[in-house]
């Protein structure tokens, strides 16, 4: 699945705070999100951010497009 930085994904299991959308913040060999519901961090190994991914909700545009 594609995915890049900025953009809203879904997981599979929810957050505590009941939310499941996270934006992607950093990427490399680790994916750092942040939770859209309560704006916490999570870092998380990219195979095991890629196994508990679900879906990309939103993708942002390029810095061109903008």
């Amino acid at each position: 699945m594609e995915y890049d930085l900025h953009n809203v994904v879904q997981m599979k299991k929810n957050h505590a705070c009941g939310t499941n959308r996270w934006e992607i913040i950093r990427l490399g060999m680790d994916i750092k999100m942040k939770c859209l519901g309560c704006r916490h961090i999570v870092m998380l190994k990219r195979r095991e951010f890629e196994q508990k991914l679900k879906k990309v909700i939103a993708e942002m545009p390029d810095e061109d497009e903008r």
